[in-house]
């Protein structure tokens, strides 16, 4: 199996929250974070996420998705680009077809699809955006957003569609994406309906860190809504994000956890994090083992290899020590060449 890794750019800072995202990051530095994404294009990283929201963060301080991958299409040459949970509610979907249309032009055939129903509440009511209730009908205008932008990309003649939340009326996509029939569609799926549009309209799906159990439930999820509509599950590139705190040795990771904590504002830790802390336990907390990937290279491609036997074949990576690239480096040098 071909193992395929990607960097997620830390395109907020989240500094002390050791268990959210971005956690060595005191506050966002646009040109720093633009060339984490370069270098990580440069050590063979095979692809660059970034997250899809208008508010997240210290100050809630955050980068625009979708002009955060333009300007990397043209910093960059391999790596295959996404967004983290493209927020379909952010944006109308026609439009941002096209605009999925332009990036996968200027990236010369290198954009990922990645579709989910909403950001956040709070952030969508903040901006004046829309927050459809209930959870279904969101997901719903999400499925209708997938049946119009491939009928875009791939009609050879203006479209018509009448839909419940969309409408078109002679609308068309010119140029068409690089990529044929489409860019490859992606999306995270973890209740039954959106199980049945992911074995309906995608080519990958994603898992945002949970313990294997969960995993294996949502795994056979959508194994069940392929199975419904006879699509073969294994034509589904399946995708495990995860936070990465990888360095040298053992002590290492003491040292890098302890300073993450330093930086938060007194969160309470749970007595497993304190004992592993003091050098009282070199057993890794449950918090972080259970779903993170935690340790020396040897230790992070054994974790790996563990989601590998479950069908994962794409990792999306939060390295924890960003914007430290020692954890990006050693990754590449040390772990990637083993899945190559």
């Amino acid at each position: 199996m071909n193992i395929r890794c990607g960097f997620c750019v830390p395109i907020f800072a989240a500094p002390g929250q050791w268990s959210f995202r971005t956690p060595n990051y005191d506050a966002l530095d646009v040109p720093e974070t633009l060339a984490m994404a370069v270098e990580a294009d440069a050590l063979g990283y095979d692809s660059l996420w970034i997250a899809d929201h208008l508010q997240l963060g210290e100050d809630q301080a955050i980068m625009e998705g979708w002009t955060t991958m333009a300007a990397l299409a043209g910093m960059t040459s391999r790596a295959q680009l996404g967004l983290i949970h493209g927020a379909n509610l952010l944006r109308h979907a026609a439009v941002t077809a096209r605009a999925a249309m332009t990036l996968d032009q200027i990236s010369n055939g290198r954009l990922i699809y990645f579709l989910a129903p909403n950001a956040g509440e709070n952030e969508q009511r903040a901006y004046g955006v829309d927050w459809p209730e209930p959870e279904q009908e969101r997901v719903a205008q999400m499925v209708e957003a997938l049946e119009l932008s491939v009928a875009l990309w791939t009609a050879e003649s203006p479209i018509d569609y009448e839909g419940k939340f969309y409408r078109l009326n002679a609308a068309t996509c010119n140029p068409p994406p690089v990529q044929k029939p489409h860019p490859p569609i992606w999306i995270d799926a973890s209740r039954p309906d959106m199980y049945a549009a992911c074995a309906r309209f995608a080519q990958g799906w994603n898992a945002t860190p949970i313990g294997l159990d969960s995993l294996d439930e949502r795994l056979a999820g959508l194994q069940a809504a392929c199975d419904e509509i006879g699509r073969a599950f294994d034509e589904i590139e399946l995708s495990y994000e995860t936070q990465i705190l990888i360095v040298p040795d053992k002590g290492g990771v003491r040292a890098l956890l302890q300073q993450l904590v330093d930086k938060g504002s007194g969160e309470d830790l749970r007595e497993d994090m304190r004992a592993f802390l003091s050098g009282d336990s070199d057993v890794v907390p449950e918090a972080l083992a259970k779903t993170f990937l935690i340790g020396t290279p040897d230790e992070v491609a054994a974790q790996m290899q563990v989601y590998i036997d479950r069908g994962i074949s794409h990792f999306m990576l939060w390295f924890m020590d960003a914007p430290e690239r020692g954890g990006l480096r050693l990754f590449a040098e040390e772990v990637l060449p083993r899945f190559r």
